[in-house]
Parts: C-alpha cells; structure tokens; sequence
C-alpha cells in the first residue's frame, strides 16, 4: 500500500494533445481572463469609491467581485500554462492550495448569493426597518462570515484529504480536484469521514443558502403580487440580475457534479466539451456577474460613466 507521501506531484489528464488548436484556446483563455480581471476590477473601484454606493446591496456586490476575481485567478493561470505546456504534473502542494481556493470560491458565492437576497428581502418586505435591521456592523458581520466560513470549512476538508494513503496520482481533469483524489485512496474505509464530513459541507455550503434564497424570493413574490405595478416593477429590476446570476452559477456547478461524479455517461463526450462543463462554473460566472449587474442596475451604470474616463465605458 503507496502511502501519499510517496507522492510528490499529481498528473492533469484532463488536458489533451490539441496540436497547433492548443494556441488557439490560450488566446480565447487570455482574452477571457482579462476581460474578467478588467470587469471585476473596474466596479469594484467604482463601488469603493462612488459614496453614494456605499449600501449594503452594493458592499455584498463588491464582495461577490472579489471573488470572482479569487476563483479565476486560481484556475485560468495554471490553466493557461498548462495548456502550452507537454507536461501536465502539479506538486501536491499546489494541488490542494488550488483544491482549497476552488473550494471556498464555490462556497463564498452561494454564501454571497444567500446574503444578497436576504438583504433584497428586508429592502422590499420591511422598507421602513430596513436601515435599522441591516446596519454597518451587521453587514461587516455577513461578509466577514461569507469569507471566513468557506475558509475555515475547506482547511478541514483539505486536512481530511493530505490525510489519506493514495495508491495513485493521476486526477482526470485539467485542476485539482478534492472528489477525484478521494476516490485514489488506497481503502474506502479511510475515506468514511471525508464522506460524512463532505455531506455535511455540502449541506451548510449549498443546500442552506439555497433554502434561504428560497424562502426569501417567495416572500418577495408574495409582497409584490400584493403592490402597485411601479413597486413590483422596480422589485424585478433588482432581483433580476441576483437570480440570473444564480441560475447560471448554479448550473455550472450542476455541470461540474455531473462531469465529476457520473463518468460513465459521459465517456462518449468530445474532451473540449468535457473540459468546458468542468470549468464553466469558474469561467462564465466571474464574466457573467460584472456584465450582468453593470448592465441592469442603473445606479452603477451611472456611477461608471460619472468616474469613468469619457469613451471607456459604452453609452447606453
């Protein structure tokens, strides 16, 4: 029985022999990660600087921006370099830093979603106590556990995983992933907690933010069947984007199970295509969220344009 630590590197064989096409997605990869970078940066400045979108819909924006910039920057480098690249092998060092950024990316934003709509949910259903609810220390307190819990939660999952006896060290897929070294350890027995831990890390990570995005949106819907056309309408405006950016990320990352977890079907797939359903949930969200709410929230269309040298933001 080979024991981890016989390991010094793991082997990407997710990535496949694309001949000259390999330039081609690196340039596509390059445009994507800069324009995500570029985006994700441009509000950020705008929210932290603009005064007047110092409220706690925009802070929790601010912090969703972040971290998409934290969970691309965790892929699309090695990405981009192993893609060029003949050798496809990360020390293990690297491997689970990159499984731990993965891992609190993905809980962070599901965490993020969850405050935001908690917070829409105050604004619409309760206007008159909304300011004396959602004060600055209670919206410090909710990003600073939207950060620390992910990052506190993924140690123990990353301990649990240094832990483990593997018999190999090859992970089919093109980054780190926590589920696929699991499965390379030498006994199943020793992955019992890991199991146990992983479902009660998904619950809390996914299922809990999940029922209260839920409960929150039916208590929306229920108050705006009950207004006035103009409060209904401008309700929609602002939820809008928060559940176009849950739906997609929520299908990236029903993507990603389905890639991981259920091999079989998914064997006569082309490798692009593979490849694309395991990274989408890293790929388009970090894009689709600054577009998404740059776009469809008039407050920060206009704070763009007032800090915004003239002819770098686009007329509307």
């Amino acid at each position: 029985m080979e024991n981890s630590t016989q390991f010094t590197s793991f082997i990407l064989a997710g990535y496949s022999d694309s001949g000259h096409l390999k330039y081609f997605y690196f340039i596509i990869l390059t445009v994507l990660y800069i324009s995500i970078v570029f985006a994700n940066t441009v509000l950020i400045v705008v929210i932290c600087m603009e005064r007047s979108l110092h409220e706690p819909m925009y802070l929790f924006l601010c912090s969703l921006f972040v971290n998409e910039l934290y969970g691309s920057t965790g892929l699309f480098p090695a990405l981009m370099i192993h893609l060029v690249s003949d050798a496809h092998s990360v020390s293990t060092v690297y491997c689970y830093l990159q499984i731990f950024c993965m891992y609190t990316y993905g809980s962070m934003e599901f965490c993020n979603l969850s405050a935001m709509s908690y917070d829409r949910y105050l604004a619409i259903c309760y206007p008159l106590q909304y300011n004396v609810i959602m004060t600055p220390n209670r919206v410090c307190f909710l990003i600073c556990v939207i950060w620390l819990y992910p990052f506190a939660k993924s140690i123990i999952t990353l301990f649990l995983s240094i832990r483990l006896k593997l018999c190999g060290n090859v992970i089919d897929k093109v980054y780190c992933d926590n589920y696929l070294i699991v499965k390379l350890a030498c006994s199943s027995s020793d992955t019992t907690v890991n199991n146990i831990y992983g479902l009660y890390s998904l619950v809390l990570s996914v299922v809990v933010p999940l029922i209260t995005i839920l409960f929150s949106y039916v208590k929306i819907l229920t108050i705006c069947l009950k207004s006035s056309i103009e409060t209904r309408q401008k309700a929609f405006s602002t939820c809008t984007p928060h559940l176009a950016s849950l739906l997609n990320f929520s299908f990236g990352c029903f993507l990603n199970l389905l890639q991981s977890r259920f091999d079989r079907p998914m064997r006569n797939v082309p490798t692009v295509l593979h490849t694309i359903l395991s990274v989408y949930f890293l790929m388009c969200q970090p894009l689709f969220n600054p577009v998404v709410y740059g776009v469809r929230m008039a407050k920060i269309r206009q704070a763009c344009k007032n800090i915004l040298p003239v002819g770098l933001y686009p007329k509307t």
